[in-house]
């Protein structure tokens, strides 16, 4: 460690003294803090962390967890240079705990008061180790997280202890499955320094699973989740000062942004035996003491802090003067696998060293007091009964007088039963919306001034020549470039009307003039929702004003009620909620057939089945499979919006990346079920992820054929969260509507034939200019509409087969209804419609919303 000038370091000082904010550079110089500076640091250190504690009504107490360690197996697929806990299988009796090995560990614990039962193991051993592949399928699980995920519960079930994972590098899509069995989980980030991981020699040189880029997005995924995450740095590792101040920033960014970070540990380097790293000198505790010291002030009064008691020798006052506020767990049974040769400390002697240093010693849980208070989302319902057997409802701290006992884990039953106001689809466009806002709109989308940062500064676009575009366009409209395709989006006056002309003939060419669209009806079963999508007026929680949830019975009605209306299909979506069971969406489409078999069944977003897959622990094509035997006909290609995913975790919180978003479309059309696509546009993207996201549609369908149309859906601005929060821009222009439904046409032109508008979002008569500038398809008279009207949309929930009619008339081009596959409806069907006007009259307007 180079020297710092001491003038630096006493600015540094007086900045944390008076409570400034820190940057990179002055975390950095006072890291070299020693002696009479590090007595000043550490006296700054442990005021924020005083007011921390006094703001969270528990001042003076710090924290451990009652543990037990179960090592689930000790081969890793990585080669860390400082590691003892991963082997190799000849050195195993078994590459796996067997079931029984694990339970008898967590007895032991729970007959010796431990609440927490951690599970360590090494990253995917399957993928290096052919033996813990072969023991993964003789006992008939997929992969090593299927095998944790179980265990978990059958640890939930059989003891009460409650799972903390530590499985290495997981996919959000592993977060989703894990989440329902684990009230936390945990990963350190270890180190931010890239030499570490790249250069031969170095210590995770040759460990695919150490890419610090790879652990931060595991921290994002997790926050995204609503997964309370522990997660912290290692030092001494042969990481740059700079390197540790640099991983801390890191940590608090991903604090900031997503609030799921429920402690951070900093962990000193200790060398071991038979390793690397064995002549690597020990970190110094003076150096992991300024260390805790700078991550206190750096993260703040509210971040829980924390040192592995078993490796600081005798310093726990030093400690406790850098700031932590938890000793993190100390196990009275099993030994830290991860530092053998290091014994905890008893806890009777742990509580007394801390009683010394001025604070008296509380036991937590797993998942911390502040996230066991808060509840949902961050505590799934299935686990909700396991933790507070345990929890104190006032602290949030564990029970000095709770039994460890198993309970059940189960599937929430009682998802459908009627609640809240269930006539909302009417009373939208009557009574209008109870508020503009969430009540906890100012945290549940995560900390909006961070945000603003992920968002940082457009990157401008310098488009081409629009003349020279348009000739490009009419040439050769799939050949255009990324460049001209902007250049088009520009495109205004003379220049508009014939991108427009290009695309209506494009338009004639593959649709013909017919303007069509399906008699159906929406219905959103619920929109009680916990994803956090930013862009989301509809989501509500299970106590506000205008949530609600239909049963089956209200579902099967509503379809009941479109077929006599002459309806050919039900579009049917809802929200993420919490307590719907896991066969809630096959329990829904079957309804829906029992009552109206030959109705079109359109449901489930992608995030839905991602959902319902993680929740019945079927893998995607499994669970697709299965709604279509339950009656899915087809998926909507909704919760798309922009497919960057740099744009995405802007506008959402929790919702699916990119990705499995690509991947679940695929699938879909893989095993038979169409889809639709779409784009929602005008928010925080600019116009070259339109041309991006159009671009990569149309790669999917010369892959798959299974896109049905192109659904272009602007961005409605009035109600949405991240409009009110000022960051988000009021939706795309007129002129901008038409240029992107004109590019569209042009873009997919050969690929996908229908381009859809969405006359919810767009005043008529721009619907009237997009059907003359490539549209050929109006979606449908929906008969219920309130995803967009909860938005602000002023266009109405329905509109009849009259004034969809009435629309086109002007453009001189027929109106003809259609079916979801774009075919000709059967007699019946449209003389039922007809008689109705494709509305049925339950939800007809009785008095415009004043």
């Amino acid at each position: 460690m180079s020297p710092v000038n001491d003038s630096a370091l006493r600015r540094a000082l007086a900045r944390a003294r008076d409570g400034k904010t820190l940057d990179v550079t002055e975390a950095t110089v006072l890291l070299h803090a020693r002696d009479e500076h590090l007595d000043a640091l550490l006296e700054h250190a442990s005021r924020v962390r005083d007011a921390g504690l006094e703001s969270a009504g528990r001042p003076g107490v710090v924290t451990y967890s009652r543990k037990v360690f179960i090592p689930l197996t000790r081969l890793c697929r990585d080669r860390c240079g400082y590691c003892t806990f991963a082997t190799a299988p000849h050195k195993l009796d078994s590459p796996f705990l067997s079931p029984d090995e694990v339970l008898e560990i967590a007895r032991q614990g729970a007959a010796m008061g431990c609440k927490e039962a951690l599970f360590t193991l090494g990253d995917r051993p399957e993928d290096r180790w052919r033996q813990a592949r072969e023991w993964l399928d003789a006992h008939g699980y997929d992969d090593t997280l299927s095998y944790v995920r179980a265990m978990a519960i059958r640890v939930l079930e059989e003891t009460g202890l409650l799972p903390h994972l530590n499985p290495g590098v997981m996919s959000w899509r592993d977060l989703q499955r894990l989440k329902p069995v684990a009230p936390s989980m945990g990963m350190m980030l270890e180190t931010t320094s890239r030499r570490l991981f790249e250069e031969k020699g170095q210590p995770h040189f040759g460990s695919p699973d150490k890419d610090p880029a790879v652990r931060l997005r595991v921290l994002e995924d997790a926050g995204r989740s609503n997964v309370p995450f522990t997660t912290g740095i290692l030092i001494g590792i042969g990481e740059t000062v700079q390197d540790r101040a640099e991983s801390i920033f890191a940590i608090r960014r991903v604090a900031r942004e997503y609030g799921g970070v429920q402690e951070v540990i900093v962990q000193n380097f200790r060398a071991k035996p038979d390793t690397a790293m064995r002549g690597m000198p020990d970190a110094d505790l003076q150096e992991l003491a300024a260390t805790i010291a700078v991550t206190r002030l750096v993260l703040g009064p509210k971040a829980r802090v924390q040192a592995p008691p078993n490796l600081v020798d005798a310093e726990y006052a030093l400690m406790l003067r850098a700031g932590i506020d938890d000793w993190g767990g100390v196990s009275p049974l099993t030994p830290d696998h991860v530092n053998p040769e290091r014994p905890w400390p008893q806890i009777e002697e742990l509580a007394a060293r801390t009683a010394a240093a001025g604070f008296a010693l509380r036991e937590r849980l797993t998942i911390y007091p502040e996230y066991v208070l808060a509840g949902e989302p961050w505590l799934d319902p299935r686990l909700s009964a396991h933790v507070a057997a345990l929890a104190d409802p006032e602290t949030g701290l564990a029970r000095e007088d709770a039994v460890l006992e198993g309970r059940p884990w189960q599937e929430p039953d009682g998802g459908f039963v009627p609640a809240g106001r269930v006539d909302l689809h009417v009373e939208v466009d009557t009574e209008g919306r109870t508020h503009d806002r969430r009540d906890d709109f100012d945290h549940v989308y995560g900390d909006w001034e961070a945000l603003k940062d992920r968002l940082g500064t457009a990157t401008p676009t310098t488009p081409g020549d629009v003349r020279q575009a348009l000739r490009r366009a009419a040439a050769d409209p799939a050949g255009l470039t990324d460049d001209e395709a902007v250049a088009l989006l520009g495109a205004d006056g003379e220049a508009l009307e014939e991108l427009a002309a290009i695309a209506d003939d494009l338009r004639r060419q593959a649709a013909g003039d017919d303007v069509t669209y399906v008699v159906n009806r929406n219905i959103n079963f619920t929109n009680v929702c916990y994803t956090g999508c930013r862009f989301c007026a509809f989501a509500q929680r299970r106590t506000d004003a205008d949530a609600y949830t239909l049963s089956l019975d209200q579902v099967a009605d509503r379809a009941q009620e479109a077929w006599e209306a002459g309806a050919t299909e039900v579009c049917m979506q809802g929200g993420i909620h919490p307590d719907l069971p896991g066969t809630a969406y096959f329990d829904i489409a079957r309804a829906v057939k029992a009552r109206t078999p030959d109705m079109h069944v359109h449901a489930f977003s992608p995030m839905e089945v991602i959902n319902g897959a993680s929740r019945t622990n079927l893998s995607v094509r499994e669970w697709l499979e299965a709604a279509k035997e339950a009656g899915v006909d087809s998926l909507p290609g909704t919760a798309a919006e922009i497919l960057d995913d740099d744009v995405r975790w802007v506008l959402t919180k929790g919702k699916l990346p990119a990705s499995e978003w690509i991947d679940v479309i695929t699938t879909a059309h893989k095993v038979g079920i169409p889809t639709t696509s779409t784009m929602m546009y005008g928010h925080v993207d600019n116009h070259l992820h339109w041309v991006r996201h159009i671009k990569l549609i149309r790669r999917l369908q010369e892959e798959t054929g299974g896109f049905s149309e192109f659904v272009l859906l602007p961005f409605v601005h009035t109600s949405a969260p991240i409009y009110l929060a000022g960051i988000a821009r009021p939706g795309p222009t007129a002129r901008e509507n038409r240029a992107v439904h004109a590019l569209a046409r042009i873009l997919l032109h050969g690929a996908i034939g229908n381009i859809q508008c969405s006359w919810v979002k767009l005043q008529d008569d721009l619907c009237r200019q997009v059907l003359q500038g490539g549209v050929n398809d109006l979606g449908g008279t929906l008969m219920e509409e309130t995803i967009s009207r909860m938005a602000g949309s002023e266009n109405g929930s329905y509109k009849t087969i009259s004034e969809l009619h009435a629309m086109v008339e002007v453009t001189g081009r027929p109106a003809r209804q259609r079916t979801t596959e774009y075919g000709v409806p059967t007699a019946e069907r449209l003389a039922a419609s007809a008689a109705s006007d494709g509305v049925c009259q339950s939800v007809r307007r009785v008095l415009p919303l004043a």
